[in-house]
């Protein structure tokens, strides 16, 4: 458990992230349908800038590690509803938690999850993403991308766009047709099961605690 929740939440910003709306149909379901709409015109602009100032950092021969590092953090704090997910991961737990173990959760796992992505990155630098249609689904905009890397197969992806606001934000992403924050919720579920959930927090702290200490030397 310890390799796979940092894993899977990296993922979810490289290729996305969870609603607690059904799963997103696959990519022939949704072409298969006649009754679809683009949604908000604003999704598709706002994930290709998201994508693009992304690899922008990425291919920085300028910037150091640590302050690329800085960039995508600030990236994903802008464009990713973390809040929104955490407590999503936490949905069947969370009638059953005090005020104090809500905070503490709410407090690290922002954090924990930009850990995660920025310590990942590095890995995708030689991908690239199109973004091939929009397709609206109530208040959501779904972005189809297509990733594609040297010597790999192409992933199929599905960002799920929200308004906040006057903005938008990602809010979930389904990717070859799973749905990642659902199987991070499972994670955490199990975690939990097998641990208790201050046992959650207290991994997610020490996950911070050690990506603070290599960020700063």
């Amino acid at each position: 458990m310890a390799t796979q929740m940092p894993a899977r939440l990296a993922a979810l910003v490289l290729l996305g992230l969870a609603s607690v709306l059904p799963a997103v149909p696959s990519a022939a379901q949704v072409a298969a349908s006649s009754s679809t709409t683009p949604g908000d015109p604003a999704a598709r602009p706002f994930i290709e800038k998201m994508i693009g100032d992304g690899f922008a950092v990425l291919r920085d021969k300028g910037l150091s590690r640590p302050a690329a590092r800085a960039k995508f953090r600030a990236i994903l704090q802008e464009n990713v509803a973390l809040d929104d997910i955490g407590m999503r991961l936490i949905r069947r737990q969370r009638a059953s938690l005090s005020p104090a173990q809500l905070d503490a959760y709410r407090a690290a796992f922002p954090e924990f999850v930009l850990n995660a992505y920025a310590d990942r990155l590095y890995d995708y630098a030689d991908a690239k993403v199109q973004v091939q249609r929009t397709v609206g689904r109530g208040p959501y905009t779904e972005v189809y991308t297509r990733v594609t890397r040297p010597g790999a197969q192409p992933i199929d992806t599905i960002w799920q766009v929200k308004p906040a606001g006057n903005r938008l934000m990602v809010n979930n992403l389904v990717v070859a047709g799973i749905n990642l924050a659902l199987t991070q919720e499972a994670d955490f579920a199990s975690y939990i099961n097998k641990n208790g959930f201050d046992a959650l927090v207290t991994f997610m702290k020490s996950a911070n605690a050690r990506s603070l200490a290599v960020s700063t030397k």
